[in-house]
C-alpha cells in the first residue's frame, strides 16, 4: 500500500451503503430479449428522470419473510433475501408478482387485483396462500456506487422472466412510463439523448446484449450462483469532463493509486506536455512517441521528492524536449538514471539527459546481450544486480521518507530486462514487461518466451512478498487497485499466454508443413491483420519454446 503521506488527496470517508436490490424483467421476442424499464420521478432524490429496472432499499421484512418464498438449494440467504426484495419492489412500483398460488400455478391478474401495493406485502401473500418465486430469481451483477457520490447504494443486479399474461403498470409516485425495450434499443436511443440511463445500467444492458434468449441469460446466472462481474465505479476527467469506469478498465488502477476514496480530480488525457503526480514522490511524464509498439508513448517516471533528488526510470527516446521536461520536472537533481532495458523507445535518452545534469547521475541498468538488434546496444555507467537496492535519502530525513527501488531481473521481452519495486509504496514499475491494455512483444533471440513465463512468476511472488498492489508499466495506465489485483493481472497475463500457447501448438499439429505466415494467420485469428507482423515474433517465440519442451 502507499504511504499516506505520499497520497495526493486528503483521506476522506466515503458515505456509507445501503443495501438494495433491482431485478431485470426479460422476454423474449423475435427481435431478441426485452428488458422492462421506468422512469423515475422528477423529484427523486436519486438519479431524478432516469430510465431504470424495477427496484429499491431492502428492508428488515424481506429477511424475515425466507418462510414465504421458494428457493433453490444453492441460493444463500443473503440471495434469497434480495430475490425477496426484488419480487416486493416490483409488485410495489409496476404491478408485476413473481409468486405462485398453493397449488404450483403463477400467480395471475386475480391475486394481483387482490393485493394492496401500499399494505404489507409478504404478510398479504400469505393470507392469500401465495408462495414468492425467489428460486426463479437468479444474480446477474453486484454493483456499489461510487465513492464519490452522497447516496450510495449495496445494489445486486437480478434478473428474471416475466411472468406470462401480465401487464406492468406504474405506481405513478416513483415510477412512471414502463417501457419494454431491447438493449440496444436502449443504448441508443441513451446516445442519442432520447433515454436518459446512467452508468450501471448502460454497463449491464451492454453485457446483456451477449445473450440471445432469456434461457441463456437465466442458466449463465444459475451455473455460479454468484454474480457475473461486481463492481465500484471510479471517476477521472477526461477532456474536462467526468468519466465512469469498471475494473477491467484501462484507467481503473490509476484511479485507485491517484484518488483512492474517490475524489474526481485526475485528468486521464493524455499528454505529453507537463508531468502528472501520481502520488508525491511519483511523477510520469509520457514521451511524444505514440505508436502502434507504444501505444500512448514512453511512460519516463520520477521517483523522489525535493528533499531526496530523483531517480530517473525510463527516459525514453533521445527526445531533446521531452529530456528537458523531464529534467525540469526533477528540480535538476537528478541523483540516477535507470533503464529497464535497452530498447530504443527506452533507454537512448540516458546519456542526453545525463548531460543535462551537474552533477552527471550514473546510468544504471545491465547491458545489452549479443543477441541484441543494433538499434538496441546499451552500456551501462554500471550494471544493476538482481535484488540491489537504490536508495533515495535526505540529510535529517526519517528513514521512513526514504524512497528504495529493488532491482529484478526479468528477461523475456529482452534479455537484459529489469523490474524495479518501491519498495515503501508497493509499486511495481515493470517496463515493456507487463503493459496495459496490450500484450507485450517477445521478439526472438533477444526475447525468450519461457524466460518471460518464469519472469512473470518472480513479479507474482514479488507482489506477495512486497505487498505490491499497483502495476506501473512503461505504456499506458497504472495497473491495480485492491489487495491481490496486481498479482491477479499478473496471472491473467500468463495464462493468456499459455491460452494463446495451446492455440498455437493446435494449429501446427493441424498444418504441420504450414509456414509462420500460415500459423500466424490462424492462430492470430482474433488480432487485426495489420498486427500480423508483430504476433508473429511472438509466434516465434512460443513455436521455439513448445519445440524446446517436446520430448
Amino acid at each position: 500500500m502507499a504511504r499516506p503521506t505520499q497520497l495526493l488527496h486528503p483521506p476522506r470517508e466515503p458515505a456509507p451503503t445501503r443495501p438494495a436490490a433491482t431485478v431485470l424483467l426479460l422476454r423474449d421476442t423475435a427481435s431478441g430479449i426485452e428488458v422492462l424499464m421506468t422512469r423515475r420521478s422528477m423529484t427523486a432524490s436519486f438519479v431524478p428522470g432516469a430510465y431504470v429496472f424495477p427496484g429499491g432499499g431492502v428492508d428488515a421484512l424481506d429477511e424475515l419473510s425466507h418462510g414465504q418464498a421458494k428457493r433453490r438449494a444453492t441460493q444463500s440467504d443473503l440471495h434469497l433475501t434480495q430475490a425477496i426484495a426484488a419480487i416486493r419492489e416490483s409488485f410495489e412500483e409496476l404491478g408485476v408478482l413473481l409468486a405462485r398460488r398453493a397449488d404450483g400455478s403463477a400467480a395471475d391478474q386475480r391475486d394481483i387485483d387482490a393485493l394492496d401495493r401500499a399494505e404489507p406485502f409478504a404478510v398479504q401473500c400469505q393470507t392469500l396462500g401465495l408462495t414468492l418465486a425467489a428460486d426463479e430469481v437468479f444474480v446477474l451483477a453486484h454493483w456499489i456506487t461510487d465513492r464519490d457520490m452522497p447516496r450510495r447504494f449495496d445494489v445486486p443486479f437480478l434478473v428474471a422472466r416475466m411472468p406470462a399474461g401480465q401487464t406492468p403498470v406504474a405506481d405513478e409516485t416513483e415510477q412512471f412510463e414502463p417501457v419494454w425495450v431491447r438493449a440496444a434499443e436502449a443504448l441508443a436511443r441513451h446516445q442519442a439523448g432520447q433515454f436518459f440511463i446512467i452508468f450501471p445500467t448502460i454497463r449491464t444492458l451492454e453485457r446483456l446484449q451477449e445473450y440471445a434468449t432469456v434461457d441463456a441469460v437465466l442458466q449463465a446466472c444459475a451455473a455460479t450462483e454468484q454474480p457475473l462481474w461486481s463492481c465500484c465505479p471510479r471517476t477521472g476527467l477526461l477532456a474536462g469532463a467526468e468519466a465512469r469506469y469498471m475494473e477491467h478498465e484501462q484507467p481503473y488502477g490509476e484511479l485507485a493509486l491517484v484518488c483512492p476514496d474517490g475524489h474526481i480530480v485526475h485528468p486521464l488525457d493524455w499528454q505529453t506536455e507537463q508531468p502528472v503526480a501520481l502520488l508525491k514522490n511519483v511523477q510520469r511524464l509520457t514521451a511524444p512517441n505514440p505508436g502502434a509498439m507504444t501505444g500512448p508513448g514512453t511512460n519516463s517516471y520520477l521517483v523522489g521528492d525535493p528533499h531526496t533528488g530523483y531517480i530517473a526510470i525510463d527516459p525514453g527516446p533521445a527526445d531533446p524536449e521531452h529530456l528537458e521536461k523531464l529534467w525540469r520536472a526533477a528540480g535538476g537533481d537528478i541523483r540516477m538514471i535507470v533503464c529497464t532495458h535497452s530498447h530504443p523507445d527506452h533507454s537512448p535518452g540516458a546519456k542526453p539527459l545525463q548531460a543535462l545534469c551537474d552533477r552527471r547521475p550514473p546510468i544504471l541498468g545491465l547491458p545489452s546481450a549479443p543477441t541484441a538488434r543494433a538499434h538496441s546496444a546499451f552500456t551501462p555507467d554500471r550494471s544493476l544486480q538482481n535484488n540491489e537496492l537504490l536508495t533515495l535519502t535526505g540529510r535529517g530525513l526519517a528513514p521512513d521518507l526514504a524512497h528504495t527501488l529493488k532491482v529484478f531481473h526479468t528477461p523475456g521481452h529482452a534479455a537484459n530486462h529489469l523490474c524495479l519495486v518501491l519498495l515503501e509504496d508497493g509499486l511495481l514499475f515493470s517496463g515493456d514487461h507487463i503493459l496495459n491494455g496490450s500484450t507485450t512483444v517477445i521478439d526472438p533471440p533477444d526475447g525468450e518466451m519461457t524466460a518471460y513465463l518464469d519472469s512473470l512468476d518472480l513479479l507474482s511472488a514479488a507482489c506477495t512478498a512486497h505487498r505490491i498492489d499497483f502495476i506501473l508499466p512503461a505504456h499506458g495506465y497504472v495497473i491495480g487497485g485492491f489487495t491481490g489485483e496486481a498479482a491477479a493481472a499478473i496471472a491473467q497475463l500468463k495464462a493468456h499466454r499459455l491460452r494463446r500457447e495451446a492455440k498455437i501448438l493446435q494449429v501446427m499439429q493441424a498444418q504441420p508443413h504450414g509456414t509462420l505466415d500460415d500459423w500466424v494467420a490462424a492462430a492470430y485469428d482474433d488480432v487485426p491483420p495489420r498486427m500480423w507482423p508483430v504476433a508473429k515474433r511472438s509466434l516465434m517465440a512460443h513455436v521455439a519454446r513448445i519445440e524446446a519442451l517436446q520430448p
